[in-house]
């Protein structure tokens, strides 16, 4: 299925890894529309990104600005096909310099973005019949480093609501396909210096999202690289006996539909 017929929403496109995607899903053809909370900075995204790029100022983390902002894309520039929730913050401070306030306004943002904006454009995907949602997540629920505690729990419910998504939405409705993309640690604001070019991660991230195959449904990336899920120690038995191994797959750039 060619999505780039229709609209890709791309959240958090004020800047970093969200202005890289968006210009890399506008240079491959596709009509985007960037949620962020600056208008000047979105502005920067659109000039960068060309015409196929417009943008909406939204707080992820306010729900009915969200349903309105969903409705209104829908309404006036196309149907939303992609949505890639990427929106987040990293405030970076220790629990005791927190307060409860401070700590949820980030999983307001971070999980909070996530559930309004996947609710908002599934109203519509699921008239369709077909959608694509990929929802950028981290593995820093697994190993917490300091002064990220609300980073790292709202990023990890994160991927728990994947799995419930998938679980309520994917049996009835096959063509809407979702799954978690890590990019890993970037050369943004909120990443490192050292970190990798969010271009790269980018060519990367609308690659998975312009690949609408159904076997891509709850599956977990990695930079350019399918994650496995574990496996029981009786289907390792069983792969072993048969000599088979499971084999991750890669993106390749420029593909869009490869098997």
């Amino acid at each position: 299925m060619d999505l780039t017929q229709d609209v890709a929403v791309v959240t958090g496109a004020s800047a970093g890894l969200g202005r890289a995607l968006s210009i890399e899903l506008a240079h491959r053809g596709m009509r985007v529309v960037g949620f962020g909370r600056r208008a000047d900075a979105l502005d920067e995204t659109a000039r960068l990104a060309g015409p196929r790029f417009s943008s909406v100022v939204v707080d992820v983390s306010d729900i009915d600005a969200v349903t309105t902002a969903m409705a209104t894309v829908s309404r006036d520039i196309g149907f939303v096909a992609l949505l890639i929730n990427n929106a987040a913050v990293y405030p970076r401070l220790d629990f005791l310099d927190e307060t409860p306030h401070t700590f949820m306004s980030t999983v307001a943002i971070n999980l909070g973005g996530m559930v309004a904006c996947s609710h908002a454009a599934l109203q519509h995907m699921v008239q369709r019949g077909h959608g694509r949602i990929v929802n950028v997540s981290t593995f820093a629920d697994l190993a917490p480093i300091p002064s990220s505690s609300g980073y790292a729990v709202s990023k990890g419910a994160a991927r728990i609501f994947t799995r419930a998504l998938v679980a309520d939405i994917c049996d009835r409705f096959p063509d809407i396909v979702i799954n978690d993309w890590i990019p890993g640690a970037l050369a943004t604001d909120m990443g490192i210096a050292d970190g990798l070019d969010p271009r790269i991660a980018a060519a990367w991230g609308a690659e998975l999202s312009l690949w609408h195959n159904r076997s891509l449904t709850g599956t977990l990336w990695a930079g350019d690289t399918e994650h496995l899920a574990p496996r029981s120690f009786k289907r390792r038995l069983l792969d072993a006996a048969l000599r088979r191994s499971p084999v991750p797959r890669r993106l390749v750039p420029g593909a869009s539909a490869a098997p």
